[in-house]
C-alpha cells in the first residue's frame, strides 16, 4: 500500500483531542500497530490466567500502556538502548526485541536460552534484556542491533544505569579515537530510552538521574507511564501537584539555559503520541539533549499484578472511566472514525491476534514442559525395581507412582523423588555390572551439574577474559628502585593505563581538575582531556550507574567514590544491578567497571568506617579488593582492566604519603585477587588481616617478638575472592592457633574470614586453642586520635589477643599480664 498523508479531522467523539496539521503515516502501519497492541493485551490477559492456574509463580504485565509504547517503538533504532521496567512488554514486542513465545517463556521460567534469551529463567516475568555477548562472552556488534539493558525490579533502579547508557553516546560522538566506537556506536547517534511508572518518580534515584542528565546534556529520553496510582496509593500522595511534568518544569530548557525538552500527551491519543515521540526523539538524537515524555491518563486493567485486585482501592467511577478511556479501545474508535478500517477488518485483526497469542502460549508451554517430562521419564525408566524383593521396594514404587501422576511436573519433582528413592535402594537390587544405586547416583550427579548450570552459573565471568585467566606479573624492583610517596605510584600507574586503554574513562568528585583529593590523578586531565577524566557532582548512586551504563556500551570506566563510607549511597545500585548483571542474564550482558574508593583509619564517624561485612554480603558478583599499599592497589587495577569483570578497590586511606619502592614495570605488573601473602613467617600464632590493618599487625608482631612469641602474619589482599589456594589453613596446620583482625564491627568481616578458614578450609581440625577476633567497636569511630585509638583496634589490642591465646595454651611460660 502506498504511503499517504492525510489531515485528521475534528472528531465527533469528545474523548479524542483533535490533532492539527498533518500526520504522515501508512495505513498498513496503523493497523499493524493496532494488531501489536491488541496481541499484547491478550497476552497480558492470558498470562494472568497462566499464573492463577499455577503455571507461573507470579505475574506482572503491561496492560493499559500498549498504545504509547507502540508509538515509542517507531523511533527506536538499531544501536539504541532501553533501560526500563516491567510494564514495557508492548514496546519490546513492537521493537522486535521480544516475541510472544518469549513473553510466555518468562512466565514459566524456561531456562533454555533459545526460548527465553532475556532472563533464561532467572528473573520473574516481564523483565527484559537483549544479549550483548556471544556464547564465548565476546561483544556482539551492538550498533547493528536494538538493545535492552537487563531489568531489575527495585523501583527506579533502572535510572542510574540509564544515565551511563546515554553518556556513552555523548562520549562516542566527542571522541577523537573512532576505534573505540567500533561495534558499539555509529558517531554517538544512539538514544538511551528510559521508562518508569509515575509513582516510582518519587524515588531518589529518579531525581538524582534527572539532575545529572540535565547537567551532562546527554541523549536520554525518559517516558513516564502515568496511570494515577502506585499500587493502591494515588498520585496525590506520590507527587507534588500530582504531576511529574509540572514538578520538573524547573528543569526545562529555555533560551538562556540548557535543560530538558518536556512533552506531555494522553496515553490513549495515538496520533498525538506519534507526533511527540517523532519530534522529541529527533531532537534528542540530533542535539544530544535529554527529553521527558509525561504520558498521562493511562490505565491498568488488571491491577498491579497477580497478587492483588485494583477493585479494592479504585472507585466505581474510576473503574468506569478506565474502561471507557482504555488506550486500545480509544485507538479502535479513532481508526473507525477516521475511516482507516471497517469494523469487520478490525474484528478480523482481533480474531487473528487472539489465535496468535493462544498459539504462542501453547508453543512456549510445550518448549518448557517437554524436556522436563522427558527427564522424568528417563529417570522412571532407570529405576526399575521389578526384580527386587527387598523390604523397601514398595516404598520406591509408591514414590514413582506419585511422580507419574503429576500432569505438569517441574524439575524439583523428579529430583526430589530421585533423592528420596536413592536412600531406599539396597545394594543387592542390581548386579554389580548394572547397579541401580550407581545408575541413580550417576543420573543425579549429571542432573545436578545441569541444574547448577541452569540456576547457579555466571555469578562471575566464564569468558577467556575472566580474572582467573589473567597471568600474574610480579612488580619488579632493582637497585634503581627509589622510594616515593604511594600516591605517585598510583598516579604513574594510572598514566600508563590511560595510554594503553583508549576506552578507559575516569570520573568522580574532584577527580578531574585537581586530580583527586589525594592527587592520584594529578595532571592527567590536562594530559588526556576532559572527556576521559572528569568531575561529577556529589551523587554516588548515579556515579555508580554512570559506570554501569558506560561499561555495558564498551567503555572501561573507573568510577571513584571519594570515601568508603559514601559507597553506601550507591550500595543498592551495586548490589541489585552491577553484582547481578552477569548472573541474571546468564552471561548475556556484562559491565566490567571498577569502583575506586578509599577507607579506614581517618578520624571521625563518617570517614573512618570499615563496613566490609555490609558490602561483601551485598555484592557477590563483584570482586572486593583490599590492598595494603599503593603498589598492591596498582596491581589490582592492572589486573581488573585486563579482565572483563567488575571490582571494588579500596585504597588504604593513610597510605598516600607513605613511601614505597617504585616498581620499574609500572602499568604492567598484575596482582591476582584471591591469593594471600605471608608477610612474616612464624610458628606460634597465625594473624590474618588486610588493608590498613596490616601495618598495625606488623607493629603488634614486633611487640610480640619481645615476648618470644612468633607470629605468622598473612595479608589476605582480597575478600572476594578469598584464599583460593588455602594458604591460611596451611599456616594454621603449623601454628594451630589463629587470630582474625580487621576494623569492621564485631561479627563482621572477621566472622566471614573465620567461616572461610575454619569451615570451608576445615581449619577447625588443626586448632589447639579457640580462634579469636580483633575488631572495631560496635559503633563508628569517635573523633580525634584518641577517639580512633579507643574505637578502632590497635596494635596493643592485637598483642593482647595473641598473648592471651598463648597464656591459655602455655600459662606457665606466658603468665597473665593483667
Amino acid at each position: 500500500m502506498s504511503q499517504i498523508t492525510y489531515s485528521l479531522r475534528t472528531m465527533k467523539s469528545a474523548s479524542l483531542k483533535p490533532l492539527t496539521g498533518k500526520l504522515g503515516i501508512d495505513i498498513k502501519e496503523v493497523l499493524n500497530d493496532y494488531r501489536i497492541a491488541f496481541e499484547s493485551r491478550q497476552a497480558s490477559l492470558l498470562g494472568r490466567r497462566e499464573v492463577l492456574t499455577g503455571k507461573g509463580k507470579f505475574g506482572i504485565f503491561g496492560d493499559g500502556k500498549e498504545v504509547p509504547q507502540v508509538a515509542m517503538a517507531k523511533v527506536f533504532r538499531d544501536g539504541d538502548w532501553r533501560s526500563g521496567y516491567y510494564r514495557d512488554q508492548t514496546f519490546m514486542m513492537a521493537s522486535g526485541m521480544m516475541s510472544l513465545e518469549e513473553f510466555f517463556a518468562q512466565i514459566y521460567g524456561d531456562t533454555d536460552p533459545t526460548f527465553n534469551p532475556g532472563t533464561v529463567g532467572r528473573v520473574m516475568n516481564n523483565h527484559f534484556a537483549t544479549r550483548s555477548l556471544d556464547n564465548d562472552g565476546k561483544w556482539k556488534d551492538l550498533s547493528k542491533q536494538k538493545n535492552s539493558s537487563a531489568d531489575i525490579s527495585p523501583t527506579a533502579g533502572q535510572m542510574p544505569r540509564l544515565l551511563g547508557l546515554a553518556l556513552a553516546s555523548k562520549l562516542f560522538r566527542e571522541t577523537k579515537d573512532e576505534s573505540i566506537a567500533r561495534g558499539f556506536s555509529i558517531k554517538g547517534n544512539e538514544v538511551a530510552f528510559g521508562t518508569i511508572g509515575d509513582a516510582s518518580t518519587s524515588e531518589g534515584h529518579f531525581f538524582e538521574t534527572i539532575n545529572a542528565a540535565g547537567v551532562l546534556q546527554v541523549p536520554m529520553a525518559i517516558s513516564v507511564w502515568d496511570d494515577g496510582w502506585g499500587i493502591s496509593v494515588p498520585n496525590k500522595y506520590q507527587t507534588t501537584k500530582q504531576s511529574i511534568s509540572e514538578v520538573l518544569k524547573g528543569f526545562e530548557a529555555d533560551e538562556n539555559n540548557p535543560g530538558y525538552r518536556i512533552f506531555k500527551a494522553k496515553g490513549w491519543d495515538y496520533p498525538t503520541l506519534i507526533e511527540i515521540y517523532r519530534k522529541g526523539i529527533e531532537e534528542c538524537r540530533r542535539e544530544q539533549v535529554p527529553v521527558l515524555f509525561h504520558i498521562t491518563e493511562l490505565t491498568q486493567p488488571q491491577g498491579h499484578s497477580t497478587s492483588g485486585s485494583h477493585e479494592r482501592y479504585k472507585s466505581k467511577e474510576r473503574l468506569e472511566w478506565e474502561k471507557e478511556f482504555d488506550c486500545i479501545s480509544q485507538m479502535r474508535k479513532w481508526i473507525l472514525n477516521e475511516g482507516i478500517a471497517l469494523e469487520s477488518e478490525l474484528e478480523n485483526i482481533e480474531a487473528k491476534a487472539i489465535d496468535r497469542v493462544k498459539s504462542a502460549r501453547k508453543n512456549a508451554w510445550n518448549n518448557y514442559l517437554n524436556p522436563i517430562k522427558a527427564m522424568r521419564d528417563e529417570f522412571l525408566k532407570i529405576t526399575d525395581v521389578t526384580t527386587c524383593n527387598c523390604a523397601k521396594t514398595k516404598k520406591i514404587e509408591s514414590i514413582k507412582e506419585d511422580l507419574k501422576l503429576i500432569a505438569d511436573p517441574i524439575r524439583k519433582d523428579t529430583i526430589s523423588a530421585a533423592r528420596k528413592i536413592l536412600r531406599l535402594i539396597c545394594d543387592s537390587c542390581s548386579n554389580p555390572h548394572n547397579s541401580l544405586k550407581i545408575n541413580v547416583s550417576k543420573w543425579l550427579e549429571n542432573e545436578s551439574a545441569d541444574n547448577a548450570d541452569r540456576y547457579n552459573s555466571y555469578l562471575y565471568s566464564q569468558s577467556d577474559l575472566k580474572v582467573s585467566s589473567i597471568k600474574e606479573v610480579e612488580p619488579i624492583f632493582d637497585e634503581k628502585s627509589i622510594m616515593v610517596p604511594g600516591r605517585e605510584i598510583l598516579r604513574d600507574n594510572f598514566d600508563s593505563l590511560m595510554s594503553v586503554y583508549p576506552q578507559l574513562v575516569v570520573f568522580g568528585e574532584d577527580v578531574g581538575k585537581i586530580g583527586g583529593v589525594n592527587q592520584t590523578w594529578e595532571g592527567l586531565q590536562e594530559k588526556y582531556g576532559e572527556n576521559r577524566i572528569f568531575d561529577t557532582g556529589i551523587r554516588e548512586a548515579t556515579i555508580i550507574g554512570q559506570g554501569i551504563g558506560l561499561a555495558m556500551r564498551g567503555f572501561r570506566p573507573i568510577a571513584e567514590i571519594q570515601y568508603f563510607d559514601y559507597l553506601l549511597y550507591g550500595l543498592q545500585v551495586i548490589s541489585d544491578d552491577l553484582a547481578t548483571l552477569q548472573y541474571r542474564t546468564k552471561g548475556g550482558q556484562k559491565a566490567p567497571m571498577i569502583i575506586s574508593t578509599r577507607g579506614h583509619r581517618l578520624e571521625g564517624i563518617w570517614h573512618s568506617g570499615s563496613p566490609l561485612s555490609m558490602v561483601i554480603n551485598s555484592v557477590r558478583g563483584v570482586y572486593v579488593l583490599v590492598p595494603r599499599n599503593m603498589t598492591q592497589a596498582s596491581g589490582f587495577y592492572n589486573t581488573m582492566l585486563a579482565s572483563d569483570e567488575p571490582a571494588i578497590i579500596i585504597e588504604p586511606l593513610n597510605g598516600y604519603r607513605l613511601r614505597e619502592k617504585r616498581p620499574s614495570n609500572i602499568g604492567e605488573f598484575k596482582i591476582l585477587p584471591g591469593y594471600p601473602e605471608v608477610l612474616h613467617s612464624g610458628t606460634d600464632v597465625t594473624i590474618v588481616t588486610y588493608g590498613s590493618c596490616v601495618r598495625i599487625a606488623e607493629d603488634a608482631v614486633n611487640q610480640l617478638k619481645a615476648f618470644n612469641i612468633s607470629c605468622e602474619l598473612i595479608d589476605v589482599k582480597s575478600l572476594i575472592p578469598f584464599d583460593l589456594d588455602h594458604k591460611i589453613v596451611k599456616s594454621l596446620r603449623k601454628t594451630n592457633k589463629i587470630v582474625f583482625f580487621d576494623e569492621d564491627v564485631p561479627g563482621g568481616a572477621t566472622a566471614y574470614m573465620m567461616q572461610k578458614v575454619l569451615e570451608e578450609q576445615m581449619g577447625y581440625l588443626y586448632l589447639d586453642a579457640p580462634p579469636r577476633t580483633v575488631t572495631g567497636k560496635a559503633h563508628r569511630a569517635a573523633y580525634s586520635t584518641d577517639g580512633d585509638y579507643f574505637s578502632n583496634p590497635n596494635a596493643e589490642d592485637v598483642f593482647d589477643a595473641v598473648y592471651n591465646i598463648m597464656h591459655d595454651y602455655l600459662p606457665a611460660k606466658y603468665p597473665k599480664i593483667f
